[in-house]
C-alpha cells in the first residue's frame, strides 16, 4: 500500500467505557491541531483491535501520517510495525496530552447521560459529538479577535445549515 506521506500528525488514544455493564474501549485519533479525526468503539484493546482502528483511520484520511504519538500501549507498536513502519512512532510522556484532553468532553457527556445504553448509540453520539466539537472548539489563543469572530460566524452558519 503506497500512500503518499503528508504532514499529518495523529495521536490515537484508547479509553474504557462501560456499556450495559460490559467494558468497551473508545479509540480516538486526534490530529496536530487538536481536532478529532476518528472515533471507534471496540470490545478489545489488543494488537488486532489496534490494527483495525489504524486501518480505518488510514482509509478515512486517505494518507499516511508523518508521526504517530501514542500512549505506551503495546498494541500500538504491533499496528505500527505491520501497517505503517516508515512513520515515526513516539510514546513520550506528555506528548499525547492533546488526545487525552479530547476525552474530557466525552466523559462529561457520559456522566450527564448516565452511561450509554448500546454500542450503536454510543458510536453515533461520539461521532456526531466529535464533528460538532471540531466545529466549535477553536484555538482562541492562536488567532486574533477579528479572525476569531469571523470563524465563529462561519461555524454558526455551518451549524444552521446542518440543523435546518
Amino acid at each position: 500500500m503506497a500512500i503518499p506521506s503528508t504532514s499529518m500528525k495523529s495521536s490515537p488514544v484508547c479509553r474504557a467505557i462501560l456499556i450495559i455493564g460490559k467494558q468497551h474501549y473508545l479509540w480516538r485519533a486526534v490530529d496536530q491541531d487538536g481536532e478529532v479525526v476518528d472515533v471507534h468503539l471496540q470490545t478489545k484493546r489488543d494488537g488486532v483491535a489496534a490494527k483495525r482502528f489504524l486501518k480505518r483511520l488510514l482509509r478515512s484520511h486517505g494518507s499516511q501520517p508523518r508521526k504517530i504519538v501514542a500512549e505506551k500501549l503495546r498494541s500500538y507498536g504491533v499496528a505500527h510495525r505491520e501497517l505503517i513502519p516508515g512513520t515515526i512512532h513516539s510514546t513520550q510522556q506528555y506528548e499525547n496530552n492533546r488526545a487525552e484532553k479530547s476525552h474530557e468532553a466525552t466523559r462529561a457527556r457520559e456522566r450527564g447521560m448516565r452511561k450509554f445504553k448500546s454500542v450503536r448509540q454510543a458510536q453515533r453520539f461520539l461521532g456526531v459529538h466529535a464533528a460538532v466539537s471540531n466545529l466549535f472548539n477553536l484555538g482562541r489563543h492562536l488567532v486574533g479577535a477579528q479572525h476569531y469572530r469571523d470563524i465563529r460566524i462561519s461555524a454558526f452558519g455551518e451549524w444552521s445549515r446542518a440543523a435546518a
